[in-house]
């Protein structure tokens, strides 16, 4: 029975062990961006510092070693389950130290976890097991653990429960598997009230975490955004969160800002009316992302529009601003008119498998952040548009900052000539994002700017649309090569472009 109790153990810790790594990884891209830099170092320190530890348990004496393994699930426990909070709060308040106690804390984690394996190997043996079957049944344990935790981790425990409250879950599995070894080895172990007390007062300690990790993580955006949270939430995708200063509503996406209301019209009007004002024919729109709803507000104002589809990956947020009624004054109740046609999906699947065809494209993506996002802005997926436009249609892509990450921009624009448009690229101020940059894209004849609106604006005007698409002396065009999904060039072009921004 001992035997199997130890076997067991060895899948809730390799369980814990994995799910320790995985929130850092996600923690930091979602904090520092870049994913493949961020999960790769922490992978790379993680294994480093589980063979630190493997061969640290070569100095616990065999007569210590089922006191030195409650211990240690104890310390893992506690370290491993307030990690998430501990660095979601230090990003948010005092972000220097960050990166030294992100690996700090993976280190020593991974050195903790290192030893387990090694201890629970050696008790079995001390039991008279043979040394093939010890082998045999704890690696066949701590595989399954990590099986099920990198099943369970992006579908069910990060989306529904958050990384810090997933931590403080985690924490407590370690601390139980320390005190049911303490119940089960009783006869073996000293000093069991001491054990049993310390153990008890680590799971309250992440108890109260657990119970607490709503607050916490409030308290953390609070430090990170500064401005009052009206709603939050996490979803299978992203972290979305809208705050409230005023009379300024503000949208975040995993931190990055998408809009700001008191100056998002510039940027709505910028995108879609040089387009829609060149195509008075036209009737059918696809917007690509956009889940806000804004871009459909304007879209809409023209009369000769009958359909518009608009294909945005994550129900929480056209859910959202559908919804909420500050919200959707916003976006004056697009979302719910009858001409809009919403699908929940992955925009280049979707492509991949309709066959409609559309007049005008409004493609109105987060910022190619990451290598998700970065396919988005690929020679594959700008030729499947391409599919899915009439002769004489107009595409219009959000493409960065020409100014802010020069790079980026003009690689965009590299991709999209690659397959075969033409390209016409624009840029106007917003200033709670400062320059930002456009490409118009058509499968056939040169753009022409509009010379006059036939509806009132807030921003543009002949003038303003002219000087659009004039590029002054510092962000003149670059010779960039295009994206394509091997390589995903543009997401190091963008990561290297704010880098030296922000210093």
């Amino acid at each position: 029975m001992t035997k199997k109790i130890l076997i067991l153990s060895v899948f809730v810790v390799a369980s814990c062990g994995l799910a320790y790594e995985l929130i850092a990884g996600a923690l930091s891209s979602y904090l520092l961006g870049d994913s493949v830099l961020q999960f790769s170092t922490i992978i790379g320190c993680y294994l480093f510092a589980m063979g630190v530890g493997a061969h640290l348990s070569k100095y616990v004496k065999d007569e210590h070693v089922l006191a030195r393994f409650v211990d240690v699930e104890l310390a893992v426990g506690l370290v491993g389950g307030v990690s998430a909070a501990l660095l979601f709060l230090t990003f948010s308040w005092m972000a220097a130290p960050f990166r030294l106690l992100l690996y700090v804390l993976v280190f020593l984690i991974g050195a903790m976890v290192g030893m387990e394996v090694p201890l629970v190997m050696r008790a079995l043996n001390a039991r008279q097991t043979g040394f093939a079957e010890i082998v045999s049944r704890v690696l066949t344990f701590d595989y399954l653990g990590a099986l099920a935790v990198s099943l369970l981790f992006p579908l069910v425990l990060a989306p529904y429960l958050g990384l810090v409250r997933t931590g403080f879950l985690f924490g407590m599995l370690n601390i139980g598997v320390a005190l049911w070894t303490i119940h089960v080895f009783r006869a073996e172990l000293g000093n069991l009230a001491g054990r049993t007390l310390r153990a008890c007062g680590v799971l309250a300690v992440l108890a109260f975490g657990f119970a607490s990790a709503d607050r916490m993580t409030h308290f953390g955006e609070h430090g990170l955004f500064g401005d009052e949270i009206v709603y939050a939430t996490s979803t299978p995708y992203q972290r979305l969160v809208i705050t409230r200063w005023k009379d300024d509503t503000r949208l975040y996406i995993n931190g990055n800002l998408q809009f700001s209301s008191r100056d998002e019209y510039r940027y709505h009007e910028a995108l879609v009316h040089p387009v829609m004002e060149k195509l008075p024919w036209a009737r059918r729109v696809l917007v690509l992302g956009g889940g806000d709803g804004l871009a459909l507000r304007e879209i809409l104002r023209y009369p000769n529009v009958r359909q518009v589809t608009l294909v945005d990956l994550d129900p929480a947020m056209t859910n959202a601003f559908r919804a909420r009624a500050e919200l959707v004054a916003l976006n004056h109740g697009s979302l719910s008119d009858p001409r809009v046609k919403i699908l929940n999906a992955d925009a280049a699947q979707w492509l991949e498998h309709t066959a409609e065809m559309f007049d005008a494209v409004i493609v109105d993506f987060p910022d190619p952040s990451s290598f998700a996002l970065g396919k988005l802005y690929s020679v594959p997926f700008y030729g499947m548009v391409r599919h899915h436009m009439a002769a004489h249609g107009l595409m219009v892509v959000q493409s960065t900052s020409p100014f802010f990450a020069p790079h980026a921009f003009w690689t965009v624009d590299a991709t999209l000539r690659e397959v075969g448009l033409r390209t016409s690229p624009y840029h106007a101020y917003v200033p709670s994002f400062g320059e930002w940059g456009f490409i118009i894209a058509s499968p056939q004849a040169a753009y022409q700017p509009p010379t006059s609106y036939r509806m009132p604006m807030r921003f543009l005007d002949a003038a303003t649309t002219a000087e659009m698409f004039r590029f002054p002396a510092d962000m003149q065009p670059l010779t960039m090569a295009p994206n394509r999904l091997d390589t995903q060039s543009l997401v190091h072009a963008f990561e290297q472009d704010w880098r030296r921004t922000i210093r």
